[in-house]
């Protein structure tokens, strides 16, 4: 009976403990119907990536220039491939949330040179853009 008590009581300080804990999704949108922006950065050789001015200055920069019509915004570092021995087949993915495809358009043409004209600061990778609807 002890031991019951104790699992449960360990059990109640867990869930507890975890609704403390901050949720991993970071992008504010993520949510279905939602359109997803998502620029990949492909490795290879000789290529390179500076991740703390893409996360410190060059993400912040765009949601800025974007405005509120950008709902939110993540970044992914790879750090493997397909298991931990393979190369990592994207050195980093940024993801930006707008509400509809139009207020994407909207808010990105009239900034789309300044955004542009960052990447050599932080790259030397042609991003592959998608453009998605979340699902789910």
């Amino acid at each position: 009976m002890k031991n019951k008590i104790t699992l449960f009581v360990l059990g109640a300080l867990i869930l507890l403990a975890s609704s403390w804990l901050p949720t991993t999704n970071t992008a504010a949108g993520d949510e279905k119907g939602m359109i997803k922006i998502t620029i990949l950065y492909p490795n290879g050789e000789g290529k390179t990536f500076d991740m703390d001015y893409y996360a410190n200055n060059h993400m912040p920069m765009v949601a800025e220039l974007m405005g509120d019509a950008m709902k939110g915004f993540a970044i992914d570092k790879g750090i493997a491939g397909r298991t931990p021995e393979d190369a990592i087949p994207y050195l980093a993915i940024g993801y930006l949330y707008f509400d509809s495809l139009e207020a994407y358009g909207q808010a990105f043409d009239p900034v789309a040179e300044q955004i542009l004209n960052d990447i050599p600061n932080y790259t030397n990778i042609q991003p592959v853009v998608q453009v998605s609807e979340v699902l789910k």
